[in-house]
């Protein structure tokens, strides 16, 4: 598989929607977004791994006001894989409602399927100590 232009341009898209519908509260879309059997994994959190579309929107719901009002997302850097499947690198940024923020390195799996491109596993790495210590 080759990614072509149409391909990066979709899936950077994809991954920026994420935090437009979470920030806007329609996590009724997230279907947009994820294949129905995502795992979404917040073990480095002390959230464990999250498994389908339902468990990940009741997850964001239970945090209720400790979700972060804003979530950003910068340096995406993609990976072309086998079987129509990308694997994608970014940095997120959250920010708060008291103004505080904390950074986070999202690695994604992303697979091309009859919906289009979708992210099937994520895997949120909290960012505690510079250059790259953990």
């Amino acid at each position: 598989m080759t990614l072509t232009a149409e391909d990066r341009t979709a899936i950077t898209e994809l991954i920026s929607l994420h935090g437009h519908l979470v920030d806007d509260g329609e996590l009724d879309r997230m279907h947009e977004l994820f294949t129905a059997d995502v795992t979404y994994d917040v073990t480095d959190m002390g959230g464990g791994s999250i498994e389908g579309l339902t468990a990940l929107r009741d997850a964001a719901l239970a945090m209720g006001a400790l979700n972060p009002v804003g979530h950003h997302v910068t340096n995406i850097v993609l990976t072309e894989l086998a079987d129509n499947r990308v694997r994608a690198r970014s940095k997120g940024i959250g920010i708060n409602a008291d103004g505080t923020s904390g950074s986070v390195t999202y690695e994604d799996t992303i697979s091309y399927g009859d919906q289009g491109w979708r992210i099937s596993h994520r895997k949120v790495l909290a960012r505690r100590a510079p250059l790259g210590a953990r």
